[in-house]
């Protein structure tokens, strides 16, 4: 049995598909629910950091569109939009609560330069003095990520973990974890509870890209487990629709798919 409980700085990271409803608009009890469970764990100790999505979706919502568009002006158009409709309604929520939250826009050319110094020591600050950072990728400049979709947050998240050090990242999805078989087709497919090495047939197992909404999809979070193994960090993905569902997996219960570090 996987043992969370003491790991103590958490990046957490949940995707637009978690977030938002089909329709693109946003889930506001989903979210009401999921602020409430981060401001707990970070009451009971744990060191929040979150990685957002949700901008382009809901800048999409505002500009009266139904699916993600394709051409990168008009996808930073919708980040623009949406980045500050996003952390309006985080500060709103965690308020409610008296946790501050603060925003880090990255992009990977500032996470590939002499600056990412800086990153860290900000991190750093921001946690000691109990806010929670919400991060997001800067979108609206981050011209080849948009281009060649490596602006997804699954990654995002796992080098925010690197350096922050965290101890653990858990990526919030619409599915329960990592599957043998592809369930969505398959009834018979089974969940894989622990993964210690990635493999040609564990990346096999991933598919194409997620939601309408998001960029994401098993790919990309295979891809962050790597990562993440890699720098001596954990890795679970969890089913984000029902938000308590970090509570139980804090409590050592059996769920979701945990890839361990080396």
């Amino acid at each position: 049995m996987y043992n969370a409980d003491d790991k103590k700085r958490i990046i957490i990271k949940v995707g637009t598909s978690t977030l938002t409803h089909k329709t693109g608009r946003l889930n506001i009890r989903r979210m009401e629910k999921f602020v409430k469970v981060l401001s707990d764990l970070q009451n009971s100790g744990k060191q929040i950091i979150l990685v957002s999505s949700g901008a382009i979706g809901l800048g999409m919502s505002k500009m009266g569109m139904t699916e993600r568009p394709k051409d990168t002006i008009t996808k930073q158009a919708c980040a623009a939009v949406g980045q500050c409709e996003l952390m309006y309604i985080y500060d709103k929520l965690f308020g409610e609560y008296n946790i501050n939250v603060a925003q880090i826009l990255l992009t990977k050319y500032t996470l590939d330069s002499p600056r990412k110094n800086n990153i860290s020591n900000t991190f750093e600050r921001l946690i000691e003095s109990n806010i929670i950072p919400i991060v997001n990728e800067n979108d609206t400049v981050a011209i080849d990520e948009l281009e060649l979709e490596f602006g997804e947050n699954d990654s995002l998240a796992a080098y925010v973990g690197m350096y922050c050090k965290a101890d653990m990242l858990i990526i919030l999805s619409d599915i329960d974890g990592l599957f043998d078989s592809d369930p969505h087709t398959n009834p018979d497919a089974k969940l894989i509870p622990i993964v210690h090495e990635i493999d040609e047939k564990i990346e096999a197992l991933a598919g194409g890209a997620g939601s309408g909404l998001g960029s994401g999809g098993m790919i990309t979070k295979i891809n962050a487990a790597k990562i993440s193994m890699e720098a001596g960090m954990d890795m679970a993905i969890l089913n984000g629709r029902t938000p308590s569902v970090l509570y139980d997996f804090f409590d050592g219960k059996e769920i979701g798919t945990v890839f361990c570090k080396k």
